[in-house]
């Protein structure tokens, strides 16, 4: 490990201090002794023939045929335009791809009671693993008067719980939390008695761990709200959060990120500040962390504009890099825990006025990057996705919107980029769900390749194959068989690419060259011999 200094002058008493970080070597090219072995030439998964939609708000469900997703994966469908083919096929959007649908995007009456109480005998035609819910700021602060989900600086006014026959004189976490139980109802399944919530899948995004001002408070909460939820709700329920989270690295995936460790509220344990006790936190979370009681984690970033600007650039440490940024969230996660992963993927840029053409969420993902968040993602080992929008259901074919700040944006934005990110999905998933059952293994950074003819091999992680602008390539091995994800983002329609792959562990000698053509998203399978 190298450790670089940099000076940073203070302004305390005139004092300069050292901030030292750690960035990664190169790892060390692997030498072919001898001549290059015979190569097994993998065997390219089809593509479907569509024309990409150009209506504005809408998208077409059939660009491909009916496929499934392995049961050891989960794809939430929280995106736009359900609406557009849920009355010709309620089920459709479970054939193409999507394994769950969040609340906000069921059918009312069929998929979730939207009035109090059902009619005896009534059920929702959704399993508990098709049923997900989003809980954002609003739930706990308009709802519960807890105010403390938008501004931490006020967590030392939260009540954790009163004590029995305690007259209630504001709204408690517990309350917040242990409501979720009633979730039963709207599915027809509760029991007569102990009611627990019986969502698929909980997700946190309350989003205030910014510029805390009491950071023990801040993890005894997040502690004690996991707890809470966990305990009213279904065994088969899984609960996570956009944050806390082990790391986020915005979206840049710098050498530095790989040298993190876990962020504070991901690891601090729960302690009694000098209030807590009078505000009813409970012994049993002391020295518990959010972590202990959370399912799964949630590292992932959107896009931003510069991600999807091939003129941009993209190749020195601080650039934002599409498929850098994917691959490289997760390698840095996955070794910060070992807690299942599922990531947020928008396929619009997000919104942020400090970077260009970012101030509205108007571009949408190009062919190959929204097919390719649909591919590679799956290669490094992560459980599932949450696939979101901030638009729900869609009309389209409306007139331009007469203010500017609406043009863009919702119905006005074209979402062919969902028809390429669910044909990504259909090519692998489509084509090779049999390797995601449990045994297979994820190569990541380990994936040997030669850029060179064969005469060196390296196993580069997503920031070193960004810096040095190089072909990114991924791989699954399952027994005999291997699955290879290879693409040269950014590059221009006619430019050509070559790079070679192996795999010589456990017994096998196994080499290929893969030829890459603009930035296409190549997939391919073949069977090695021992």
């Amino acid at each position: 490990m190298k450790l670089i200094a940099v000076l940073l002058v203070g302004s305390l008493a005139g004092a300069g201090y050292w901030f030292l970080y750690a960035t990664l070597p190169d790892p060390v090219g692997v030498e072919l002794e001898g001549p290059l072995p015979a190569q097994t030439q993998l065997s390219a998964t089809p593509r479907t023939k569509f024309t990409p939609n150009t209506r504005k708000g809408y998208y077409n469900i059939d660009v491909v045929g009916d496929f499934s997703v392995p049961e050891t994966k989960k794809i939430i469908f929280n995106g736009a335009g359900r609406n557009l083919h849920v009355k010709e096929d309620r089920a459709k959007i479970f054939r193409r791809g999507f394994t769950a649908v969040d609340r906000g995007r069921m059918v009312p009456d069929v998929e979730f009671w939207s009035g109090d109480y059902p009619p005896a005998g009534w059920k929702s035609q959704l399993k508990i693993s098709q049923r997900s819910t989003i809980l954002y700021q609003n739930y706990f602060r308009d709802s519960f008067g807890i105010g403390w989900a938008a501004d931490n600086s006020k967590a030392a006014e939260v009540i954790y719980q009163y004590p029995p026959n305690a007259q209630d004189t504001q709204k408690s976490l517990y309350q917040a939390a242990s409501d979720l139980k009633g979730g039963c109802v709207g599915f027809g399944d509760c029991p007569q008695t102990g009611w627990k919530s019986t969502y698929g899948t909980i997700v946190l995004d309350i989003e205030n761990n910014y510029n805390i001002r009491n950071e023990q408070e801040q993890a005894n909460l997040y502690t004690f709200m996991a707890k809470t939820i966990k305990e009213n709700s279904s065994p088969q329920t899984d609960l996570g959060s956009i944050d806390p989270t082990p790391h986020n690295s915005y979206g840049y995936a710098k050498a530095q990120d790989y040298t993190a460790k876990p962020d504070l509220y991901w690891t601090l344990p729960a302690k009694h500040t000098a209030t807590s006790k009078q505000r009813g936190m409970p012994d049993d979370i002391v020295g518990k962390t959010y972590a202990d009681y959370a399912d799964f984690q949630m590292p992932g970033t959107y896009y931003l504009y510069p991600e999807l600007d091939y003129s941009s650039s993209h190749n020195s440490n601080g650039d934002r890099h599409w498929l850098a940024a994917l691959l490289g969230e997760q390698e840095v996660n996955m070794k910060l825990s070992p807690k299942k992963r599922i990531a947020w993927q928008w396929l619009f840029n997000t919104q942020n006025g400090e970077f260009p053409k970012s101030a509205k969420a108007e571009h949408p993902a190009p062919p190959a990057i929204a097919e390719g968040m649909a591919i590679f993602y799956w290669f490094t080992g992560a459980y599932g996705v949450l696939f979101w929008d901030d638009h729900q259901d869609l009309m389209p074919d409306q007139p331009t919107p007469t203010d500017y700040n609406q043009q863009g944006t919702g119905n006005d934005r074209n979402y062919a980029c969902y028809e390429h990110y669910i044909h990504g999905l259909w090519r692998l998933f489509g084509h090779h769900s049999d390797l995601f059952n449990g045994k297979e293994k994820y190569l990541n950074e380990a994936t040997e390749c030669s850029y060179d003819g064969g005469k060196t091999w390296y196993g580069y992680n997503a920031n070193q194959l960004k810096t040095k602008d190089l072909p990114f390539v991924r791989a699954i091995v399952n027994g005999n068989q291997i699955l290879v994800a290879a693409t040269k983002a950014y590059a221009q329609p006619g430019q050509m690419a070559q790079v070679m792959v192996r795999y010589v562990q456990n017994g096998y000698k196994f080499y290929t060259t893969i030829q890459l053509k603009g930035d296409e998203i190549y997939l391919g399978r073949a069977t090695m011999k021992q």
